[in-house]
């Protein structure tokens, strides 16, 4: 994001600077949320709260026969404050927000998978399709915006090798 390659809009368009800093506010509202939510894997509290998502996943379910309900936590802990560095990386090298920005859409693939296999998603009887519920529902929808998120994140760091490329 600071890199030599970044360019930086002309000061009379104000639409490419508010561009700008919601591309830079993606960044560190990412970093701030890997760091945050991986940190809280470590804690016993999180092990138990991720169970009634992993267990039941067609896509990583098998890794409790793999980690214990605590040793995945962690494990999960430690990719997720690894991908929060990696998008931090922008900062030194766009390579490393590319391979952040692919890591957290993978995990935020996994985590709308969720929203198949874990029990409560859908809005009670007495609500039709599409209501679904508050919590699980609701809570793993918001990776949808994630996963766009982490697109940008791709996205914009190839543009900025491209743009190192042609420099």
């Amino acid at each position: 994001m600071t890199d030599q390659s970044t360019t930086y809009p002309a000061r009379d368009d104000f639409g490419a600077q508010v561009s700008r800093a919601g591309i830079v506010g993606i960044f560190a509202a990412l970093v701030l949320i890997y760091f945050w939510f991986g940190g809280m894997k470590f804690t016993q509290y999180e092990a138990k709260g991720l169970e009634s998502f992993v267990g039941p996943s067609f896509v990583i379910g098998w890794m409790y026969d793999v980690f214990s309900l605590r040793g995945f936590s962690i494990f999960l802990g430690i990719l997720e404050i690894a991908i929060g560095l990696l998008i931090a990386g922008r900062l030194v090298s766009p390579k490393l927000s590319v391979a952040g920005g692919l890591l957290s859409c993978g995990l935020f693939l996994t985590t709308i998978s969720f929203m198949l296999t874990t029990e409560g998603v859908f809005a009670p009887e007495e609500l039709t399709f599409p209501a679904i519920s508050v919590m699980p529902g609701q809570f793993l929808l918001k990776d949808f915006g994630l996963l766009a998120a982490s697109v940008l994140v791709v996205g914009e760091s190839l543009s900025a090798i491209a743009r190192q490329r042609g420099a």
